[in-house]
């Protein structure tokens, strides 16, 4: 009798420490194998090792891999968990989806081999294209990432008010359109996928960019060739890494035609002045590889010095006069005349040579405080009686012709953009 109670305890023990016949948990989105049990109208039982039969039906049946109706008892079937428990305790699975997850699974293999991904064109919006790549599974292509040469006209690329609708018509134009790409971004919990074009056409240079990107640092100088060209600035391919070399840092000297200066294929140094976003973004300079013309223009002039100069512009605030090449300087309203100004096209007009006095010489500024009133007066001036002539002290002063400047400055970039 012991010996009886003895077996039993030990095929118990045997039984509980066999895995096989634990109750399995599952979780939504697994993907399980399971052997069909029953198959009815519009539904199938699959046995998965859970506490109770999963149920397969409506639309979850759909697939284009796999014909349910075919199905048999004893048939071993991958299935998607939908719900480990409904409202009626019921295990909910799914055939339809099964083929979807199948699909992610796939993208994440060439994501990781940075493999091809081929896709169809369904829609175009203004960020770029929505690609088709299996059944239900979709993702973009910025316009960003797709070959210049698709959107741009001589694949340059463009901006401006009238080229973002010739852009448009572009992209819808592509609507039905294979694209093989590469895969950028992949998060399937918030069914996002990115994908490039580029990254296809510029192969060459993607093992050049890594290698470039691993080691490059601000302040190294590249050299490259213009890719772009745009009214705010030229892109930059050097060594694999583009970059935007942007309008202020192309030139010491005012930039009024981009175009008559550089063109796509010119070879042109550069310097890193910055890296960001993983390589995304990356600034470029040409300028500060140039020698700046302010400290030897600046160097034969001094304080107090009576110059001559051509007014360039006259505004509300005062008139701009350039002294000599890349040396411009500000006469300040306050310092037209002896007398009240109210408008200083009064006492100056664009062109007029004019002798003013040399007030104040900033280099970080890169500017002049100019006096026409001093010169007229033919009284010395020195910066420290600038209190005297003008009721404002040399500090005020030049606030008031660096906020000038600043003025002058924004005026000219909303110009540009408009």
């Amino acid at each position: 009798m012991e010996d009886n109670k003895q077996k039993l305890y030990t095929q118990i023990d045997e039984f509980l420490q066999d895995k096989s016949h634990e109750v399995k948990k599952y979780n939504r989105g697994d993907i399980v194998e399971g052997t069909v049990v029953d198959v009815r109208d519009g539904m199938v039982i699959v046995d998965v090792g859970y506490k109770s039969e999963g149920i397969v039906a409506g639309k979850e049946l759909k697939s284009d891999t796999l014909d349910w109706t075919t199905l048999k008892v004893g048939d071993k079937i991958l299935v998607y968990v939908v719900k480990p428990e409904d409202a009626e305790g019921q295990l909910v699975l799914s055939i339809r989806r099964t083929q979807q997850a199948s699909a992610w699974i796939t993208l994440e293999k060439a994501k990781k081999d940075n493999s091809v991904v081929n896709t169809t064109v369904v829609e175009a919006n203004n960020g770029g294209l929505i690609v088709e790549i299996g059944k239900d599974v979709r993702g973009f292509i910025p316009t960003s990432q797709l070959d210049a040469s698709r959107v741009y006209v001589n694949g340059i690329r463009q901006v401006g008010k009238d080229i973002s609708s010739k852009v448009q018509k572009r992209l819808n134009a592509l609507v039905g359109e294979k694209i093989a790409t590469r895969i950028i971004e992949l998060d399937r919990e918030k069914n996002r996928i990115i994908l490039s074009e580029k990254m296809i056409t510029q192969s060459r240079d993607l093992g050049q960019r890594e290698k470039t990107l691993n080691k490059v640092k601000e302040g190294d100088v590249l050299e490259g060739t213009v890719s772009g060209i745009t009214p705010f600035g030229i892109f930059v391919n050097a060594e694999g890494l583009e970059g935007l070399v942007h309008l202020s840092e192309l030139s010491w000297d005012k930039v009024e035609d981009i175009g008559s200066i550089y063109a796509v294929g010119s070879t042109v140094k550069v310097m890193v002045i910055g890296v960001s976003d993983g390589g995304k973004r990356v600034a470029y300079s040409i300028k500060r590889l140039l020698k700046d013309p302010w400290a030897e223009a600046i160097a034969n002039y001094k304080v107090g010095d009576v110059v001559t100069g051509k007014v360039q512009k006259v505004v509300p605030y005062g008139a701009f006069v350039r002294i000599a090449e890349g040396l411009n300087g500000l006469i300040h309203i306050s310092e037209l005349s002896d007398k009240l100004v109210k408008d200083p096209s009064d006492i100056v007009k664009v062109g007029d040579d004019v002798k003013v006095k040399i007030l104040s010489i900033s280099s970080t500024e890169r500017h002049l405080g100019l006096s026409l009133k001093a010169v007229n007066k033919n009284t010395p001036v020195q910066a420290e009686e600038v209190k005297e002539e003008t009721s404002m002290t040399k500090q005020e002063f030049e606030s008031a012709v660096d906020t000038a400047l600043d003025e002058e400055l924004n005026t000219e970039n909303t110009e540009k953009e408009d």
